[in-house]
This record gives structure tokens, sequence and C-alpha cells, in this order.
């Protein structure tokens, strides 16, 4: 009983440091402050305009504004992301992934279910 209270303490205190660490790692960000925050992992969340399938592992979502005016672009590539299409438009959503400048136009791509949620 002694030495399992120890590895009980010890336990828990590293799964407090885990999810500080993990907290610290993604962080939602305002758009006004995204250029202090390229090539971060950062959430980022606004109501999708427009969607262009360009193939079967990738579809480009325009968000805040329709292209070539959105704020930021979604770049959905592979096939494990199922998502309703053609009812996404004026959709809230977040997504999470490293925040990257596509020519001169901020990108996010996401690629695992995880990474996007959908407002209802």
């Amino acid at each position: 009983m002694k030495k399992i209270i120890p590895a009980f303490i010890l336990l828990v205190c590293l799964g407090f440091t885990a999810k500080a660490q993990q907290s610290e790692m993604k962080q939602t960000i305002d758009l006004a402050d995204s250029k202090n925050h390229l090539n971060k992992v950062v959430t980022l969340c606004d109501t999708v305009y427009g969607l262009k399938i360009v193939s079967d592992t990738l579809t480009l979502l325009n968000m805040g504004g329709n292209y070539p005016h959105q704020k930021f672009t979604i770049a959905v590539r592979g096939n494990k992301l199922q998502l309703d299409w053609v009812n996404l438009k004026r959709k809230h959503l977040c997504v999470t992934g490293v925040l990257e400048l596509y020519k001169n136009t901020l990108q996010i791509t996401a690629s695992e279910p995880t990474q996007i949620t959908v407002s209802k």
C-alpha cells in the first residue's frame, strides 16, 4: 500500500504536466494576430463561405469570405474526413492545425476528423 500511493501521486502529476503542455501547443487565436502564429498549431473558427472540391483527396474551404477575399482557407486532404459538403456553406466551424501562408493567404491543412468541429 505504501508503494502504491507515491506511484499514484506521480502518475497524477505526470498527467497534469502532459495536459498543460498540450494546451500550450494548441491555442485559439484572433486573425488580426495570425502573422505572429505562423508555423504553430492553432485553432481558427469562422463561417464557411464557399468550397471547391479539387479532387477526391483535396477540398478547399473558404472561411470568412468568398474567394479570393477569404480570411483563411482550410485545405482538407485525404479521405478520412467525411463531411456533409453540400450543406456545409454558412456553417460555423473550427479547425485545429499548423497555420501556414500559401500564396499570401493563411491556410490550415486538415486530414484527421479530430481537426474540424462543425457547429450545429
